[in-house]
């Protein structure tokens, strides 16, 4: 695999920003046209940045051993949304980012080629793009994601970090786009044809009862979630061996 870091001025956020890549190297490379790869999109946490999945996991491994190309960015404490005080960062991961990738990159446009994936506030952030555009996406996945983004403003979870950033004054952000339940939902109402979902997480999270709610809430409405647990924590322990699972199960 050839490993990349960009660095790239983005124009919904007008400013530089980074990406990591990884690229299957292949025999066609001096021989023949490049292959259209599989690809995968991973979504950071909230203290991580684009290089996190290369430093604290085999992706590289995992990646090679399938084929798979790896599209990696660097979303700040976003949340993957469009911020009321900051960057437009849901409209750079879901629309802007893959198109320059697919410009500069001989990946696939087709949907059954196209999966998004993320842990934590990236868990959040692959079911909020999926669910947003269905049809760009096959499979999404999320490792102890966070489900529930009322559930972050309420109980303030992570040191240092405020949400008034992401919602401004907002304290709810109940049935608005930011709302991964109702996102859920009103596909499931309108009959829109959904990725396939993979929800994972560790049972000594503390995210794990926010997982178990949103599970409860997508399988009593016969929504196409795979769900699994094991025990672990909110740790690389246990995201290197989902980002392996997710890797493995993904249709490829």
């Amino acid at each position: 695999m050839a490993i990349l870091e960009l660095n790239f001025k983005s124009e919904c956020l007008a400013m530089q920003t980074s990406v990591t890549v990884i690229l299957p190297e292949t025999e066609t490379l001096y021989h023949g046209p490049i292959p259209k790869y599989k690809t995968l999109y991973i979504l950071h946490g909230l203290s991580n940045n684009h290089t996190t999945y290369v430093r604290n996991t085999n992706i590289e491994r995992y990646a090679t051993e399938k084929g798979l190309a790896v599209i990696m960015p660097a979303a700040d404490h976003s949340f993957y949304s469009n911020m009321v005080h900051g960057r437009d960062y849901f409209q750079f991961v879901s629309t802007e980012l893959p198109h320059v990738m697919k410009n500069w990159f001989p990946l696939s446009s087709k949907k059954e080629d196209t999966f998004i994936a993320g842990h934590s506030m990236g868990g959040y952030g692959a079911f909020k793009v999926a669910l947003t555009f269905p049809e760009k996406f096959q499979a999404a996945a999320s490792m102890s994601g966070v489900m529930d983004i009322n559930y972050i403003i309420k109980e303030d979870c992570f040191e240092n970090f405020s949400t008034r950033a992401i919602t401004g004054e907002m304290t709810s952000q109940t049935g608005t786009e930011n709302d991964l339940f109702h996102l859920l939902e009103t596909n499931l109402k309108n009959q829109v044809e959904l990725p396939t979902l993979f929800q994972n997480c560790g049972t000594e999270d503390f995210l794990y009862e926010d997982n178990i709610r949103f599970r409860d809430f997508a399988l009593a409405k016969n929504a196409p979630l795979e769900y699994r647990e094991s025990p672990g924590d909110h740790d690389w322990d246990f995201w290197d061996k989902s980002i392996k699972e997710i890797i493995d199960w993904l249709p490829l």
